[in-house]
């Protein structure tokens, strides 16, 4: 299979990351050539968030481990409550095994509304730490007897008692609570979209503080910074969704976390939902609005809410993306692009760290 990417024997670019099938993809067979392009340009994790459409998270994240050879492979995120966790586990041990080792079981919060929906149990920092437990344990080949806690009741749990696994858990963190979790009992940890410099340094410290008490090295806690890259080489209609569109569409499904973890003012957000084109629609702006009517909801954004993200050519992008990392983040994802779009951004970088 051939890549679009440019490759490269550079060093693997681990503390790089990058979504697959971001957005709204067409197929999800575009996941593919993606993997292929993303590992050419030496990217150190595909990240696969799950959507209860094309991207079921056991397929597509089988897919990426079959097609890559190096680079990571990381669910970012599923939930834990719409599977047993013998089967969660079960899945996360083949993809493990399938990968050589390269597999990261990310797990999320999720969305409280779609879950009323469906008529599944809303998720709780207690039940994430819970499960996190769990899936440890059942990793050592411990058959689990009469589990009663946050998570559910469970007779018994048990995958097989010769396992000695060692899988990485993520967990995706917002507000303080979560964080505090994520530096006591988990591995990773994803950041969202649209983070001021300031939340960023806030969201580390808690991580790092939390691992510290809890006993355990900082170090080995690796902090992610989602940050969106959005360079001018991209057509200005593209450059609309990947911004507007995307941070219209958090503000409509959490904007009351987005406003009061980054300090923003709450009245800007009460006049967002107000505005009657955005009141009135119904799905989400990044994947539904036109050109026309994203240039109408960017006149309801103030542009210090947009500022945090990378933008300008590809050596300013890649300036962006360092100062992640200078702000304390481990690792930064490159949201939001193909590896084929953030190949520029990805050679601004190298020459910059080399």
């Amino acid at each position: 299979m051939t890549s679009d990417a440019s490759s490269t024997d550079a060093r693997p670019l681990d503390e790089l990351g990058f979504y697959g099938l971001a957005g709204a993809p067409r197929s999800p067979r575009d996941l593919i050539q993606e993997c292929v392009d993303g590992e050419a340009l030496g990217l150190g994790t595909v990240f696969l968030s799950e959507r209860f459409n094309i991207k079921e998270i056991a397929t597509i994240s089988g897919v990426a481990g079959a097609v890559t050879e190096r680079m990571r492979i990381a669910t970012g995120v599923t939930n834990h409550n719409t599977r047993h966790p013998v089967v969660t586990a079960s899945y996360a041990t083949t993809m493990h095994r399938l990968t050589g080792g390269r597999f990261v079981l990310g797990l999320g919060r999720g969305m409280d509304r779609m879950f009323d929906a469906f008529g599944l149990p809303r998720i709780t920092t207690a039940q994430l730490e819970d499960v996190a437990g769990l899936m440890r344990r059942l990793w050592r080949g411990e058959v689990v007897v009469g589990h009663d806690g946050p998570a559910g009741r469970w007779p018994v749990l048990t995958l097989d008692p010769d396992f000695r696994e060692d899988i990485p858990l993520l967990l995706s963190a917002f507000g303080p609570q979560s964080l505090q979790l994520a530096g006591r009992a988990f591995d990773e940890v994803l950041l969202h979209t649209f983070f001021t410099d300031e939340t960023l340094q806030r969201c580390v410290r808690t991580v790092k503080t939390s691992a510290e008490q809890a006993g355990r090295d900082p170090a080995d806690v690796t902090v992610w910074s989602c940050f969106a890259v959005v360079g001018d080489w991209l057509p200005a209609d593209v450059r609309l969704k990947k911004t507007v569109g995307r941070l219209a569409t958090y503000l409509q499904a959490y904007g009351d976390l987005m406003v009061r973890t980054n300090g923003w003012d709450p009245e800007v957000l009460v006049r967002f939902r107000a505005d009657p084109f955005v009141a009135g629609f119904r799905g989400a702006l990044d994947g539904k609005a036109t050109t026309a009517e994203l240039e109408h909801v960017a006149t309801l954004i103030p542009d210090e809410w947009l500022a945090p993200a990378a933008t300008g050519s590809p050596e300013q992008c890649a300036a962006a993306v360092r100062r992640q990392i200078e702000l304390g983040a481990d690792a930064v994802i490159l949201h939001g692009a193909a590896p084929t779009e953030l190949a520029p951004v990805v050679q601004a970088y190298r020459a910059l760290v080399a």
